[in-house]
């Protein structure tokens, strides 16, 4: 039964499943007043993008029970008692030896379900359920300082994107619903989660020598300047998720991680792409990660640029935990 104030649940047809949505009138963004029907419906309109992001991955979910002024809960196992059209992806956890039942999007009813389960953000893994400790997509996260402004990390994405051309790498960039931008490049799943994150360690580093005032590959937080774009290399490492294209985020602003292509990156604002205004772009300009998995790339210069590294007496592996 809804709660006081919360409308009476609701039935609605998503691709051919019935999904029963309650409490649809429950706030869960009060300075905005949007409510869970407006979240569910946002992702509607979003389809193609939230289900190819998401697609066959393991997505942790970011859900708010009681709106995002309230406490999150990280969910990575799917509740007993799903529909049995919902998917999942066994992962292992090797620190605690234990194993999780986790979402696994292949259809937007699924999306739409865990919407139903109070999700408002989708983070999902890097790798895909065919083989999921072999990653298939490197995030490169531009990740600004505690007194790095937005115009700084439009002051380095184009160095990114040189840098991502001279290796023949195609970037698909979005920001991050926050305060950053994302770069994503398609891989084969051929390496471990050990050579990707020394492939972005590298790659970052050579981003790093073309903007030393701009960016920083420091790992630990007290020893970076704040004023600098941290490239966080370690997003690539095994079970660290950041949100999907296209994902609300639980700000109070309702922001959306957007896709945007590189020539929007100089003349926009990350407060532009919210779950007001998404719906509108989505439907003029689609999925701007459509041709991502076509564009697919080998880290193999990047793992001798890590290799070059060792040599000059960089370290290539560094702590996991900040």
């Amino acid at each position: 039964m809804a709660g006081s104030g919360a409308g009476e649940a609701i039935e609605v047809e998503v691709g051919g499943r019935t999904v029963r949505l309650t409490s649809p009138d429950r706030v869960y963004f009060p300075d905005l007043g949007l409510t869970k029907r407006d979240i569910f419906d946002y992702y509607l309109s979003v389809g193609d993008g939230i289900v190819r992001a998401l697609y066959e991955r393991p997505c942790m979910l970011h859900r708010f029970p009681k709106g995002i002024g309230e406490k999150k809960v990280h969910q990575k196992r799917v509740p007993a008692g799903a529909p049995d059209w919902v998917e999942t992806v066994r992962v292992h956890f090797p620190r605690y030896d234990r194993d999780a039942d986790e979402l696994c999007v292949t259809e937007l009813a699924q999306v739409a379900w865990a919407v139903q389960m109070s999700t408002v953000e989708f983070h999902p893994w890097n790798s895909r359920r065919a083989d999921v400790e072999r990653p298939d997509e490197w995030r490169i996260d531009l990740d600004p300082g505690d007194a790095c402004d937005w115009a700084r990390v439009q002051r380095v994405a184009p160095i990114v994107r040189e840098v991502l051309d001279e290796l023949g790498a195609t970037g698909w960039p979005k920001t991050s619903g926050g305060h950053g931008l994302h770069v994503y490049v398609r891989i084969a799943p051929d390496h471990s989660f050990t050579d990707l994150r020394r492939a972005a360690l590298a790659f970052a580093r050579e981003v790093e020598r073309r903007a030393p005032s701009e960016v920083t590959t420091t790992w630990w937080r007290k020893d970076r300047d704040p004023a600098h774009v941290f490239l966080d290399f370690n997003q690539n490492t095994r079970d660290h998720t950041i949100a999907a294209a296209y994902s609300v985020r639980g700000t109070p602003r309702a922001t959306v991680s957007a896709p945007v292509t590189w020539d929007e990156i100089d003349g926009c604002e990350p407060d532009d792409f919210t779950v007001a205004t998404m719906p509108a772009r989505f439907a003029e300009l689609g999925d701007l990660h459509a041709g991502i998995d076509e564009a697919v790339f080998d880290i193999a210069p990047l793992l001798a640029w890590s290799d070059r590294d060792a040599r000059a007496g960089l370290p290539v592996v560094e702590s996991a935990d900040d």
